[in-house]
């Protein structure tokens, strides 16, 4: 029997295939009604959703899901990532992005990333842009400049711009991977 996860990733590359999926364990059941494939969690309804005839490949995932953040991650190893708000019936729109070679995409809360612009702000502060860690917004990665945390919300600087975030919100962003040396 597949794993919650197991299950997730071949819904996920199914859909990418745009092949029919009909799958389940005890709590997920994957299957695809019309023109779409679903995924359904035994307690919460449908949780992932994607139309298999449409141009424009969009995953959309329920807000509320107690799967969210593992749905975030799988799909950010596809590079699909959080595009915009939430939308009418509690889902968020998942769309493809290229990421920039050189860097690892990482979907967490936001307080990890403040977490690890405590390892690199002794770098960030020595240039004029630090590309070490860069965040989504505005449709462009964007280098971080600055993270302040206060009074419960994680405040981002970018080039000209601030975005604040709640300590627990769901933050998707790069990290530069460590170019590895041979001998």
């Amino acid at each position: 029997m597949l794993t919650d996860q197991e299950l997730i990733v071949e819904f996920v590359q199914h859909s990418l295939n745009r092949i029919q999926v009909l799958l389940s364990n005890s709590i997920l059941r994957a299957e695809t009604v019309f023109d779409s494939n679903q995924l359904i969690a035994k307690n919460e309804g449908i949780i992932l959703k994607i139309n298999l005839t449409s141009i424009k490949r969009e995953f959309l995932l329920k807000g509320t899901s107690s799967y969210f953040s593992l749905m975030n991650e799988v799909l950010a190893n596809y590079n699909f990532i959080l595009s915009g708000e939430i939308d009418n019936f509690g889902f968020y729109s998942f769309q493809y992005f290229q990421i920039p070679k050189g860097y690892q995409i990482m979907c967490t809360k936001s307080v990890v990333l403040w977490q690890m612009w405590w390892k690199y702000r002794k770098y960030a502060r020595g240039r004029a842009i630090p590309l070490e860690l860069l965040i989504r917004h505005r449709g462009s990665w964007y280098p971080i400049r600055d993270l302040i945390i206060s009074q419960g919300f994680i405040y981002i600087k970018t080039l000209g711009d601030e975005l604040s975030l709640a300590q627990e919100d769901q933050v998707t962003w790069l990290r530069r991977q460590k170019v590895s040396s041979h001998t």
